[in-house]
Order: structure tokens, then C-alpha cells, then sequence
């Protein structure tokens, strides 16, 4: 017995409305993946045609001074993207310079004292 050839009965009117409801929040959550996806899409884009800036001094191949006081040594320096931390030690005690290497600027200075 083939069940094409029977008609359709239609849908008891709860049954309409959760149907209705279902439709609704398909169609809702397709638009949010939809907007989702192009907001994905438009990130990958912009960062793949904006052009890389190299750091300014990298740029013009100029040495910057690095503020000291007189005997503190270097002990150790860590790289973070454009920014570097000197680890510092001396008569003065030990201590953490963090500095953006785009524009020499010292932005921080930390100090251990008793060491």
C-alpha cells in the first residue's frame, strides 16, 4: 500500500504552533550563525590584507638608550612581541625594566628590594 496517495491530515492546532515555534527559532538561529560567520570571515580578511608595521626603530635601524644607573648590569632579557623585560641587578639591588620596543618608552620598572 503506497502512502502517497493519501491526503494529508492537517495538524491539530498545538501541534500548528509548536510547528510555527520550531520554524521561528530554525530561522532565528540560522541568521545568528549566518552573522557569525561573516563577522569570522571579515576578521580573517582585514588581518590578512593589513600590512605588517615593524617596529619603529626596527625601521630606521636606530639604537636607543636605556636610562641605567651607573654598575647595573643586564642580567637577562625576555621578548614579548614589541615589548621586552630587562632583568636588572647591580649595587643598587635587582630589579625589571619592561619596555615597548617600538618607540624605546619604558613603561614599567619594578624594583626587589632587599636582594
Amino acid at each position: 500500500m503506497d502512502r502517497t496517495d493519501e491526503p494529508e491530515t492537517p495538524l491539530d492546532p498545538a501541534a500548528e504552533i509548536l510547528r510555527r515555534r520550531m520554524v521561528r527559532l530554525l530561522a532565528v538561529s540560522i541568521g545568528v550563525m549566518a552573522v557569525g560567520f561573516m563577522t569570522v570571515v571579515g576578521v580573517i580578511v582585514y588581518r590578512a590584507t593589513r600590512p605588517v608595521e615593524a617596529p619603529a626603530f626596527a625601521a630606521k635601524g636606530e639604537p636607543f638608550a636605556v636610562d641605567l644607573p651607573a654598575g647595573t648590569v643586564v642580567r637577562d632579557v625576555s621578548l614579548d612581541g614589541d615589548r621586552a623585560l630587562l632583568h636588572v641587578g647591580g649595587e643598587g639591588g635587582e630589579g625589571m625594566i619592561l619596555m615597548d620596543l617600538s618607540t624605546g618608552a619604558v613603561l614599567a620598572r619594578y624594583a626587589f628590594p632587599g636582594r
